[in-house]
């Protein structure tokens, strides 16, 4: 039976991640950017577009073609206590990328698990504990441990520090950032909360709806915001200054549009106090706009704001 109405996650997004860069992607709940990021380490399959790795086309590769790509693909997930498995050890969910690939005998093993523990702020007999005995921030390190284990390029991290209580956020933000700058990797950091993407991104992308509205260095997006919608988002984070609360501030009205009925247009129109007749009725295509720091800046928008 086919279905009378289909929901389409992502809808003609185009994302690059260089060699050591981050990538922050952001955006409300319900906006994509999980499915984005699954679709990328072939968790979920593409009904339409490319997924491509070093040059080369992965997305329709069979399960066993897309084995060797696997290694140099890992994904950290949003809530640790679901990504590992309580019935196994620690030792044995990260030795289990080491079977699968079938690198190195037992003992190699063991001893490649106390030195990734080592690596993360973990002590190497952790690895005969069972995850459910962990705090949330150590299963998280046990769960960075497991995506760097066979040597990765690149990391979709899958709002990693949103279940984490706040104290505990900073400390796993600098794990990731000492790992990146040791193993030259590459991150896709997704993520709702602008000001952790600030903190560890070279580029941030803003999605809304299952389309992408700007993209640009960090120090641009924050600084020069030309959107409407990542004004918003950017007026919307907590400010410490005394003397600067009270000041005006974008504020959005009315709720997220069912992505199952998107509106015409642009797809922000429903929202933003700016959109005009061309806004309900034509969408608005990625444009090229003069950047401060010599860097790429797109937005999705008619009009400069």
């Amino acid at each position: 039976m086919r279905a009378k109405a289909f929901n389409k996650a992502v809808d003609g997004i185009t994302i690059h991640v260089g060699h050591g860069e981050t990538l922050g992607l952001v955006g409300e709940s319900g906006c994509g950017k999980s499915t984005l990021g699954k679709t990328i380490v072939r968790l979920l399959k593409p009904t339409e577009g490319q997924v491509v790795f070093n040059g080369e086309d992965v997305t329709h590769l069979s399960p066993k073609q897309m084995k060797p790509i696997r290694r140099e693909i890992q994904m950290i997930f949003q809530d640790p206590a679901e990504s590992l498995n309580s019935r196994h050890t620690v030792g044995s969910l990260i030795s289990e990328a080491f079977e699968i690939h079938e690198i190195g005998d037992p003992e190699w093993r063991a001893q490649r698990v106390a030195e990734l523990l080592t690596q993360v702020g973990l002590p190497a007999s952790a690895a005969d504990r069972f995850p459910f005995e962990f705090s949330g921030g150590q299963r998280q390190r046990i769960g960075i441990a497991r995506a760097i284990a066979l040597q990765p390029k690149l990391i979709v991290c899958d709002e990693p520090v949103s279940a984490l209580d706040v104290s505990i956020q900073s400390q796993i933000l600098n794990l990731m950032l000492d790992l990146q700058e040791q193993m030259n990797l590459s991150y896709l950091f997704i993520a709702h909360d602008l000001a952790v993407v600030k903190h560890v991104s070279d580029r941030i992308a803003i999605m809304y709806l299952g389309h992408l509205m700007e993209i640009g260095s960090a120090d641009e997006i924050y600084q020069r915001p030309a959107h409407p919608y990542t004004r918003a988002l950017i007026a919307a984070i907590p400010e410490p200054d005394p003397s600067r609360r009270g000041q005006p501030r974008t504020m959005l009205a009315g709720d997220v549009p069912s992505p199952i009925a998107p509106p015409p247009g642009c797809v922000f129109h429903t929202r933003c106090v700016h959109a005009t007749d061309q806004c309900k009725s034509t969408p608005p295509p990625l444009r090229d706009l003069i950047s401060s720091d010599g860097q790429p800046h797109q937005v999705a928008c008619h009009y400069d704001l």
